[in-house]
């Protein structure tokens, strides 16, 4: 009672990334609060494909829904699923994916259960809240910490009287590491249950179906390489970025933009790196044009080294570069790649 729950997504039996992210974080989040973490998957043909891939993250207790209908996904099966459950094991904390599912998803289940829900977190942490108000004082609450109000500031929002306290978050934005428990932290039970999905999912839920589903694959790596060359509106022009698209293959790297740069039309929608776009965790970030406000850098301020290419050099994105190159796109760029052309084995 009273434990972590994260919602596992799958496509066909296998796990995707944010749902192995967030089970990382869950488990965090449930050792610092003394409980356990719990994970629930739903699907078809499911039942020991899928426990592999979620297991090893830390969780105590897995419910694997296994039947017709569950897969591909639709909104009432699921949401019928995790109110039921919800109810019979009075989570405090719920995580999802911000992703095309936990959109949905997230809301039809927080208003089921009139709880509260956080959409797009860049941070999660368990703290004490003082009401003035009511004078009340709460301890181990979810600090839900997302930017707000365009970016201006970032947010912490908690959810004192409602459960469970709901969140979700981007892919990318948390690290997933299986779980190695330290001394003092507790070993995860791995119990494994596998629920009749008649007793929780009515009949009515399956009135839609869903005739044909197709996944077509990312057309680039952004998330997953080690080198990430962004751009911003600094750039200028669509044919500015073929300047970093040529840096990128020198480094072997891939290329992002701001979102000022996608709005502009210098660079594909599935390259915007940020707080409405994808977040990495490169080892080495070139910002070549970008200002860097706080939607950018929420998307890529745990990068290992951040280097700046900015005419600015009281550009926000400065403040956090490891080092700062004063100089235009069109000067400092091909400098870059004419030496590392030139030293690169």
């Amino acid at each position: 009672m009273n434990n972590v729950f994260v919602y596992v997504e799958i496509e066909g039996t296998q796990v995707q990334e944010v749902s192995q992210e967030l089970l990382t974080k869950g488990r965090k989040l449930a050792n610092t609060l003394g409980v356990e973490l719990n994970a629930v998957v739903a699907g078809t043909g499911i039942r020991d494909k899928v426990e592999g891939q979620i297991l090893p993250y830390g969780v105590d207790k897995l419910f694997v829904f296994d039947g017709e209908g569950l897969f591909p996904y639709t909104s009432a099966p699921h949401t019928d699923i995790l109110v039921n459950l919800f109810k019979e094991e009075q989570p405090q904390i719920c995580l999802m994916g911000a992703t095309v599912i936990g959109r949905d998803l997230g809301p039809r289940v927080s208003s089921s259960l009139t709880s509260g829900l956080t959409a797009d977190c860049t941070e999660l942490e368990i703290g004490e809240y003082d009401d003035k108000k009511s004078g009340r004082h709460y301890d181990q609450l979810l600090y839900q910490i997302r930017p707000a109000f365009g970016g201006n500031i970032v947010a912490t929002i908690v959810n004192p009287d409602h459960r469970p306290q709901m969140a979700t978050v981007r892919s990318g934005v948390m690290q997933k590491a299986v779980y190695e428990p330290m001394e003092g932290d507790p070993v995860a039970r791995h119990e494994v249950v596998y629920p009749e999905v008649a007793k929780y999912v009515s009949p009515e839920a399956f009135v839609v179906r869903v005739i044909d589903h197709h996944v077509e694959a990312a057309k680039h790596n952004l998330k997953g390489s080690p080198i990430v060359v962004a751009g911003g509106y600094g750039m200028g022009s669509k044919e500015g970025f073929d300047m970093l698209f040529e840096l990128a293959k020198v480094l072997h790297g891939e290329v992002g933009g701001s979102r000022a740069a996608v709005d502009a039309g210098f660079c594909d929608h599935d390259r915007q790196i940020g707080q409405t776009g994808v977040t990495v965790h490169p080892k080495v970030y070139i910002a070549c044009g970008i200002s860097g406000q706080i939607q950018h850098i929420a998307g890529m301020q745990d990068s290992g080294i951040i280097i700046s290419v900015n005419s600015d050099p009281d550009a926000p994105i400065n403040r956090i570069a490891d080092y700062v190159i004063t100089g235009t796109v069109e000067e400092v760029v091909p400098k870059l790649i004419k030496y590392y052309k030139q030293n690169s084995k």
